[in-house]
């Protein structure tokens, strides 16, 4: 009992860590799994970028700078990743939205969260932190491109997989959202048993 105790702490940390959006030394050496010794000699000699807290000697290192830190160390990003893979869907159709409501409610491997606009989706992106978005290509207010490049042009969803669906584009469009940062492209209509072997896929999910 005294063990499962000691364990139920230990991952109650865990889960607060992933949340974070900057550390301390002692936070980061947990993640990373090093000594906070080890994190402090990288900040000081600028291999981990940070900043000190004004009018002390405390340093804290934002989570986007770990995450670089910790891709560049070929450090595994597990302990950043909180519970179960995070999937974003970004459609403005209710029938599509509503199907991945209702397929993924019976899939407890997933967390799932819905936007119906481009705004929307930039808004979660930053609080949800998914792993995956399933990202329409015609929204309301912007095309998937813009979202694409918008979220790839911060390191910290470096590693987030986009998976860009759409009933009405060309090559040429495919070909630019590929260059901007989507990972696969899948046209309207969809099989979703074939989708949803895609996304277990991309998360490593079985």
């Amino acid at each position: 009992m005294e063990k499962s105790s000691k364990q139920s702490k230990i991952d109650l940390k865990l889960r607060t860590l992933a949340q974070k959006e900057v550390f301390t030394t002692g936070e980061a050496a947990i993640v990373c799994n090093v000594s906070q010794q080890t994190i402090i000699r990288c900040f000081d000699n600028g291999r981990l970028n940070g900043f000190r807290v004004p009018g002390s000697r405390f340093r804290r290192i934002p989570r986007s700078e770990l995450v670089r830190f910790m891709r560049k160390n070929d450090i595994p990003l597990d302990t950043l990743k909180e519970g179960k893979p995070r999937i974003l869907i970004v459609d403005d159709d209710p029938g599509i939205v509503e199907l991945f409501t209702d397929v993924f409610s019976r899939d407890d491997r997933y967390q799932i969260k819905t936007a119906g606009t481009g705004y929307d989706a930039g808004l979660l992106t930053e609080s949800f932190k998914p792993d995956l978005i399933i990202l329409d290509y015609m929204l309301p207010d912007i095309n998937g491109n813009i979202v694409c490049e918008r979220i790839r042009s911060q390191e910290k969803f470096a590693d987030t997989k986009i998976i860009i669906v759409s009933g009405v584009i060309n090559q040429n469009e495919i070909d630019e959202l590929m260059s901007a940062g989507a990972d696969e492209f899948i046209k309207k209509p969809f099989n979703i048993s074939d989708l949803r072997k895609r996304i277990d896929f991309f998360l490593k999910v079985s």
